[in-house]
């Protein structure tokens, strides 16, 4: 089973609030979950993004071949979470980049 870390859409119309969970691959946005790891509000009035996160669980499913979406992504790195870079989408876009050269 592939594994994912992606954000569920939460809220209302115009106000969108995410949870950041564990889904497979396969899983439609909101749909079943493994696990949540905790949420982020993008509209929090202020200039700080808020966002709660359980950082040893998001260790955790990294660490067993998890691959977090590129929100995700940024989102662990603000907190100095290691994220393995190199998908397999990024490497297309490379080679992609060299034979064009």
């Amino acid at each position: 089973m592939a594994v994912v870390l992606r954000l569920k859409r939460t809220g209302r119309r115009n106000r969108p609030s995410y949870r950041i969970c564990v889904m497979d691959r396969r899983t439609r946005r909101d749909g079943r979950t493994i696990e949540e790891l905790g949420h982020f509000d993008p509209l929090r009035p202020g200039e700080e993004r808020h966002y709660v996160l359980n950082e040893d669980r998001a260790r955790y499913w990294i660490s067993v071949g998890a691959q977090p979406s590129g929100t995700v992504a940024s989102l662990l790195k603000e907190r100095g979470i290691e994220v393995k870079s190199g998908s397999r989408s990024s490497r297309r876009r490379k080679r992609a980049l060299k034979s064009t050269d």
